[in-house]
């Protein structure tokens, strides 16, 4: 009569084959993350483009010419806050279009027309920020 000795555990190649399916869905998870990341960074702009521009609208309409500065929104409380870009984190670095002199009306001042992102970064879609 013979014994059988079986030894309970697993063999270093399951051990391996486990530890790489492991690294390969934490790999596929954290460019997953990453990419939310990215488009929600890219709805926060769009968002606080399409607010900013709203007020320089709003302002114009009512004072009959254009802001000087986005800081003018704030003070006439078309905005609450100059708000922070989100891929540059910062609030001092939007990029603002001053508009051209009216033929009509030399007296009226040049003021902010439009306001793009200050960032250098290319979007998801191959556009830039800043030509949003």
């Amino acid at each position: 009569m013979t014994i059988r000795q079986t030894s309970s555990g697993f063999t270093l190649i399951e051990l391996v084959i486990v530890m790489t399916l492991i690294v390969v869905l934490a790999g596929i998870g954290l460019v997953a993350y990453g990419n939310s990341q990215t488009r929600a960074r890219e709805a926060v702009l769009k968002e606080d483009l399409f607010r900013m521009r709203d007020a320089i609208d709003q302002y114009a309409a009512d004072k009959k010419h254009y802001p000087g500065t986005l800081a003018d929104l704030v003070l006439g409380r078309y905005l609450r806050a100059i708000p922070v870009d989100p891929f540059t984190n910062s609030a001092g670095t939007w990029q603002t279009t001053i508009s051209d002199i009216n033929a009509a009306d030399f007296s009226a001042q040049p003021g902010v027309f439009d306001v793009q992102s200050g960032s250098d970064r290319t979007a998801m879609d191959g556009s830039q920020y800043a030509d949003w």
